[in-house]
């Protein structure tokens, strides 16, 4: 059951957190300094890089498309985060058959970057439809689960049109070789059905056959299999299948707790690949030590509180399910990014949300913060208390309409009266 603010005891120290507008801010101000942070990061750690794509190339080239795709996101944030939620039910079926009709041009024309066919040039734009087919199928998992959420407890109705829908989703994404996002695909569709409430016998089915399904795609590519056979080794060869990941754990042990000093990595001297992108967690804990690697979790670990509180605070179950596939998809790219820099996973080659470089990822990223921004201005009590507080444009106004020196008003009343005071004096002793 929902609490509004009005419910919460003013003397409880925690009278402020269950406001019905922490989650609005906890959701931008995480994700603003995520993405403020990655700016900062991929300027200092696509330098050489830039230098090094071109013969007098500037230094400022990566970052400078990195802030442009940030500064055309942040108006698309805006709009999502303005659209009420029936706006996204309605067209959640067009959005996702868009998505999938880009996405399935791309094995056909599409452009191979690193081994993987995942992009298409539309003109002087290169795009990766894939990030589009993420957002598109959370929207359209939580319009289709919302209305069957009663059924759910039924094999058919879990599998049509939810399961095949999004198995076919994943089906295309894996078709150009993306491995990685076909990962965080089955991710945010666990996500989606747990929030639904798929019984978990179903769940346990389904882990089972998507464990086998991705070992299974995994022996599709040689470089993917060399990948992960070199993961599992006891003597992997680190100037080959390991360097990447050994070098990531170099940048990380050489931050130490505070780092060597933001722009003094080592390892962005062209001896980490995708420093800037995909391993840049690595370059941000040598830079920044672990007390930046730490601000990052917590950010993170804020953006999931958000999560959490939206999907247990809203009553639509449509931005509950939603909410919880958005969440799946954001934070667990995340942790699977940290996972392969620290170690813990083979490399697959996905990038860290707001933080790595990369148009197509960022934008879609803060279009997703921004439709979750549109969910908790709708929590029960948020649009009252948001339309109750004051803007930023009325505060100044208030500040600039102050007297400039205090007491300036008391002082001309005080003058005033003591003239009134001479002038009936004068009068007395004229009369």
């Amino acid at each position: 059951m929902a609490v509004s603010a009005a419910e919460t005891p003013r003397g409880s120290v925690l009278g402020q957190w269950n406001s019905a507008v922490t989650s609005y801010y906890l959701l931008v101000g995480a994700a603003g300094l995520l993405l403020a942070l990655g700016l900062i990061m991929v300027l200092s750690s696509s330098s050489v890089d830039a230098l090094s794509a071109s013969e007098g190339a500037s230094p400022y080239g990566i970052f400078l498309r990195q802030a442009q795709f940030a500064v055309v996101g942040l108006p698309l944030a805006w709009v999502a985060s303005r659209l009420p939620a029936r706006w996204y039910q309605r067209f959640s079926w067009p959005l996702l058959i868009g998505a999938l009709v880009l996405q399935l041009a791309v094995p056909l024309v599409g452009k191979e970057v690193n081994g993987n066919r995942n992009w298409l040039v539309l003109g002087p734009v290169q795009v990766q439809p894939s990030e589009a087919v993420k957002l598109a199928l959370a929207v359209w998992l939580g319009t289709v689960l919302a209305r069957k959420r009663a059924l759910l407890g039924e094999w058919l109705h879990v599998l049509l049109p939810g399961v095949v829908v999004a198995l076919a989703s994943v089906g295309l994404v894996l078709a150009g070789g993306d491995l990685g996002t076909g990962i965080v695909l089955l991710v945010l569709v666990a996500g989606a059905f747990f929030v639904a409430g798929v019984p978990m016998r179903m769940f346990a089915v389904a882990g089972v056959l998507a464990v086998a399904g991705v070992l299974a795609l995994t022996q599709v590519g040689s470089s993917r299999v060399e990948r992960i056979e070199a993961f599992f080794s006891d003597d992997c060869d680190t100037s080959d299948a390991c360097y990447q990941t050994t070098r990531g754990m170099y940048g990380l042990a050489s931050g130490g707790w505070t780092g060597m000093g933001l722009g003094e990595s080592r390892e962005k001297w062209s001896y980490l690949p995708e420093a800037h992108n995909d391993f840049i967690f690595a370059i941000l804990g040598e830079e920044l030590g672990l007390l930046g690697t730490g601000l990052v979790l917590a950010l993170f670990g804020l953006l999931a509180v958000a999560v959490t509180r939206v999907i247990r605070r809203h009553t639509d179950p449509f931005v509950q399910i939603t909410t919880g596939a958005i969440g799946a998809w954001v934070l667990g790219q995340a942790l699977i990014n940290i996972a392969v820099v620290i170690g813990l996973l083979p490399v697959i080659g996905i990038p860290l949300p707001l933080v790595s470089a990369g148009g197509s990822a960022l934008i879609t990223t803060m279009i997703a913060i921004g439709v979750l921004v549109s969910f908790a201005r709708g929590e029960p009590g948020a649009a009252e208390s948001l339309a109750a507080r004051p803007g930023v444009v009325r505060r100044s106004l208030a500040v600039l309409g102050r007297p400039s020196r205090p007491g300036r008003g008391d002082a001309g009343a005080a003058r005033r009266a003591a003239r009134r005071a001479r002038r009936a004096d004068a009068e007395v002793a004229g009369g």
